[in-house]
Parts: structure tokens; sequence; C-alpha cells
């Protein structure tokens, strides 16, 4: 069995029978790519004649390679697949070595999600104020997506009955794994706006389609769309900051915990599997707080 025909049982396997996101399956096919042609580069055509050594050559390879170098999380996730894609051959029996068992990919320093202040937010919403088609369309996105804390891929996802009685919303994230979220009182005004006065005039212009967000040419809004409309707003409300459709989702989590929201009630709605991932919002929640107490306690200085 070659190289290339384990990796396409391995991406099976994350596909069917883990049924993990097209998204990622694509991530480790690209990653994949590199591995298998590396080996071939390597002589290496059975994944059976692969050792410790290998492995450990493939890795100083990825981080002192001059052609496309990686950062530290690209080759900490490229590692990771490594270890993935053997670990399933030792489950499948393909060999009877795990040699990737003690790979470590770098420690990555960790790093505090970037949010903006509420006001910042509130000055990027009013960025999309107007009445035109777009206007209440880019309202409806970017209002929902601060509402509800929608990672890019969700919010293009979603589709008209997905907006279950005006205030709760069904986004399908990671996995196709869906969780309920409330829509505020803002975001309900903006979508409703939206689907009575400009959604029916999107839709006209293209095929029927049952997606909530629609682009100006009446199909689904892609996820570069999301990324140019927040990118213009933020230039219109002059933020003077890099605002990504993840801050948006930063933001949404650490103005929760800000306000006393409960850590593991913010991970039911971020979707987040482990509550861990979640509490790295915390440490932003107490930075901010340090700062307060700092300036405002006479004896903090």
């Amino acid at each position: 069995m070659t190289v290339a025909a384990d990796v396409d049982a391995f991406l099976r396997h994350v596909a069917i029978e883990r049924g993990l996101s097209a998204n990622t399956v694509a991530a480790y096919r690209r990653d994949l790519a590199v591995y298998g042609g590396w080996l071939e580069q390597q002589g290496v055509v059975d994944v059976a004649a692969v050792t410790p050594a290998t492995l450990s050559a493939f890795a100083v390879h990825l981080g002192t390679r001059q052609e496309s170098p990686l950062t530290a999380s690209s080759l900490a996730r490229m590692l990771s697949t490594v270890r993935g894609f053997h670990r399933f051959l030792l489950e499948e029996g393909r060999v009877e070595v795990d040699a990737a068992r003690d790979l470590r990919p770098p420690k990555l320093p960790s790093r505090l999600p970037k949010a903006i202040t509420v006001e910042q937010v509130s000055a990027l919403l009013a960025a999309t104020d107007g009445d035109e088609v777009a206007d209440l369309r880019d309202k409806a996105l970017l209002e929902l997506m601060y509402a509800t804390g929608a990672r890019v891929s969700e919010a293009v996802g979603l589709n008209v009955d997905d907006v279950i009685d005006t205030d709760v919303v069904r986004l399908t994230g990671k996995g196709s794994k869906q969780r309920i979220v409330p829509l505020g009182s803002y975001a309900q005004a903006a979508v409703s706006a939206y689907l009575v006065r400009a959604r029916p005039v999107l839709s006209a212009r293209g095929r029927a389609t049952p997606a909530l967000f629609l682009g100006m040419r009446g199909a689904r809004l892609s996820r570069q769309n999301v990324w140019l409309i927040i990118r213009a707003a933020a230039e219109r409300a002059k933020l003077g900051v890099e605002v990504s459709p993840h801050t948006l989702r930063h933001s949404f989590a650490t103005h929760l915990l800000a306000g006393g929201a409960d850590v593991r009630v913010v991970q039911e709605l971020l979707g987040h599997s482990s509550v861990a991932t979640t509490q790295i919002y915390t440490l932003v929640t107490a930075d901010t707080l340090r700062d307060v107490y700092v300036s405002a306690h006479p004896r903090a200085r």
C-alpha cells in the first residue's frame, strides 16, 4: 500500500467516521500532501519504513525551510496532523509501532484574543447604518455576529429557517454540531429589517436558495465577502485597528465575561468543546480589571 493510499484512507476516516468538517479535512489533506511529498523525496514509499528519526528530520525540515516558511502555529498544526495520521495507521494495523508517538510540536506562546471595546463595536455597527439593500444586509450580518459570537463559517452557513421565532438562532459549528444562541433586541431588529426590506430584492437576482445572507447577485454570501464587509465598515468607522470576523467573536466573549457571565455559559454560546479554550478570555478580563484597579485605587501604585 502506498503512502498516498494510506493518506486517502485516513482522510475518509476523519470525514466519515469522525464527522470532521470539510474545512478541517481539507487542512489535513494539505498538511499530509507536504508530508507525503517529503517522504517521497527521502525515498520512503511505505509508511512502515518511517522511524522516529525520520519524523525528527521532517520536523527539522519544516522548521528550517527557506521556501514558504511556517509560523510556529502552522508548524504545530502540521506535526499534530502527522501524529494523528500515524496513530490511525497503528489502530488500523498498517504499522506495528507508532513512530510519531514522541513527536512534539514546538511550545507556542500563549496569545490573548484580540477584542475591541464596546465603544468601538458600536462605532463599527453604526458604520453600516443606511437604507440601501447592502446597508440593511451588512447591518444584520454584523449585528448577528456580535450578538451570537458566530464564526464566519457559521454566519454564512445560516439559512432563513435557522432564525427561530426572531429571537433565537441555530448555529452549525465544527463537526456539524448545532447550538442555539439567543439574539439581542438590536440584532433582532436588524435581521427583521433585512428579511423584509432587503433579502427579497437580493433573492430575486439569483436562483432560489435557503441562505440567510445573500450577495449582491443573489447567491449565498461567501466568507471572503464577510471579510470585505467588516474591513470596509472598520474603515468608515475610523477605528484605527485591524478588525476581522473573528474580532467580533472575541469581543462577544470578552464583553460577556466582563459583564459577569459565567465562563461555562460563554463556552456553550461559543460552541467550545472544552472550557479550557474559553478560559483564555478570562485572562483578557483580568487584565482589564487590573488596569482599572491600578488607575482607580488610591494605594494601587
